[in-house]
């Protein structure tokens, strides 16, 4: 009992910090604002229908169980999840058996392994040009993949720690996240080399491309920030710090239409919302333990936050962002979504002795 008080009270006290903070925050200037030549993009889309939409029953699980399909390999860790939703399939980095997993969400099964990729973390579907990119830590390396016939084409860089991945069409460049803290390796898909390595001042947790501002922006998670790079020049153009209620910034996910990233903090286990518009802190919600993967709903409007702690945050986005609740599954770090389909995709690592992607649907 005594425990839970005090963290209860440290979540609480937390969070009294993070409002302190947002309420007094100042906005940027408009020229602060990062500005890579990205498109005009319509504001937020009307939402979808969703059954028994409005407020959840109290004590019920915002998501509901579908199904689990049985996955090869050892009952290991996986790490991120890329969804192609031209073709509906789902590529996940099953990091401890070092392969890639690709399964067919219509058909609900595996359809290829991709081996020999040691320590695969981050992973990222190009569809337009029939590719997939694996960050491959064990090797220091980011394979290509050709997903027509899952084989692996190229092999680039020498990365110390190559993690999340973004792809920014206008340059067609891919962009990797080096948690070691060696910069921001830029990688030219047509010559498959790194062409750059940028000085971000710090580790780099997740990477994301933002198509309204056309930069793209990384986590800096040894700094507490944020930092945009043109990737027309491939230069730090803005740096934007994060309050003190956020530390250890490393998933985080973009709104593009709604002009919002959803930032996680690791050591906080706090989820912040970001105005692009004005690159200022607006909200801050509690999640589970050292929040990891971010997957966002753009037609229903729903944002998941999963932590290692094996918590599944489900947030309302629609108007005013509201927490919906939690789902909970063992060593649940990693979300995707259908926007399709809407469907949640969560790999398990360890199911009955046996790894799983447990597939999921929205209950409210």
């Amino acid at each position: 009992m005594e425990t839970r008080f005090r963290h209860g009270l440290v979540v609480v006290l937390l969070l009294m910090t993070a409002w302190t903070l947002v309420a007094t925050a100042t906005p940027a200037r408009a020229a602060e604002r990062p500005d890579c030549g990205g498109s005009t993009l319509p504001g937020t889309p009307p939402a979808s229908p969703i059954a028994n939409a409005g407020t959840p029953v109290a004590g019920a699980s915002p998501l509901t169980m579908v199904t689990d399909i049985r996955l090869p390999g050892n009952p290991a860790r996986f790490d991120y999840q890329s969804l192609d939703p031209t073709s509906g399939r789902l590529y996940m980095a099953h990091m401890g058996a070092g392969q890639l997993v690709v399964v067919d969400t219509a058909a609900r099964s595996v359809v290829g392994t991709v081996d020999d990729l040691p320590s695969v973390t981050g992973v990222l579907a190009v569809p337009e040009m029939w590719r997939v990119y694996a960050a491959v830590a064990g090797d220091h390396q980011v394979a290509v993949i050709d997903a027509r016939t899952l084989a692996v084409a190229a092999r680039v860089g020498k990365i110390e720690f190559p993690d999340g991945l973004a792809y920014a069409p206008s340059a067609r460049q891919v962009f990797v996240s080096d948690e070691s803290g060696g910069g921001e390796p830029v990688l030219d898909v047509d010559t498959n080399r790194v062409v750059a390595t940028i000085d971000i001042g710090g580790e780099a947790g997740n990477t994301q491309y933002d198509a309204g501002s056309g930069c793209i922006l990384v986590a800096v998670q040894s700094r507490d920030e944020l930092v945009a790079i043109d990737p027309g020049s491939d230069r730090v153009v803005g740096r934007y710090a994060l309050p003190d209620a956020c530390k250890g910034p490393h998933g985080f996910t973009i709104d593009a239409a709604g002009r919002r990233a959803f930032v996680s903090c690791e050591d906080r286990a706090t989820l912040l919302v970001v105005d692009l518009t004005t690159m200022r802190v607006t909200e801050a919600f509690p999640v589970g333990d050292q929040p990891d993967v971010l997957a966002f709903d753009a037609g229903w409007g729903r944002l998941y936050v999963a932590s290692e702690a094996g918590t599944v945050s489900v947030f309302n986005t629609r108007g005013e962002i509201r927490p919906m609740g939690e789902y909970r599954a063992p060593h649940a770090h990693s979300v995707a979504v259908d926007p399709a389909t809407h469907l949640v995709y969560l790999p398990l690592e360890n199911i009955d002795g046996r790894p799983v992607l447990r597939i999921l649907s929205a209950t409210g």
